[in-house]
């Protein structure tokens, strides 16, 4: 079977090219991290596992499918996901009154500026 032809990289004008599954040239492969990073673990491995949907399930229910996030601000969006109010990582529980319905869409930029929390280090309410 001949080698898999090599694709340019990821990076917008990056000369490099890769045959790596990730995307990265050699030159870029320190992004490859995150999502597909193995110290990261499965979702059962990091507590998101049938008690989890099976809690999730209620918290949508009673929150009657809408969202709840503080940027709607009364705005009727459907919920379909469930987010944690004070995140994991920072000491957040799977408590349900820390648990709240949310917009697939406002869950997404809500997590986005988590993460950078995260990765920054700043502490919460920075």
């Amino acid at each position: 079977m001949p080698p898999k032809a090599k694709r340019p990289c990821r990076i917008p004008m990056c000369p490099g090219k890769t045959s790596d599954s990730h995307g990265y040239c050699s030159a870029h492969a320190s992004l490859a991290i995150g999502w597909n990073n193995p110290c990261r673990g499965t979702a059962e491995q990091r507590g998101y596992d049938w008690a989890w949907r099976k809690l999730a399930k209620a918290v949508l229910k009673r929150d009657r499918y809408l969202c709840q996030c503080p940027d709607c601000n009364g705005r009727r969006l459907p919920a379909t996901e469930v987010d944690h109010r004070v995140p994991k990582f920072e000491g957040g529980t799977n408590d349900p009154t820390n648990l709240f319905a949310i917009n697939e869409n406002c869950h997404k930029f809500k997590t986005a500026a988590e993460s950078a929390r995260a990765r920054s280090g700043c502490p919460p309410g920075a």
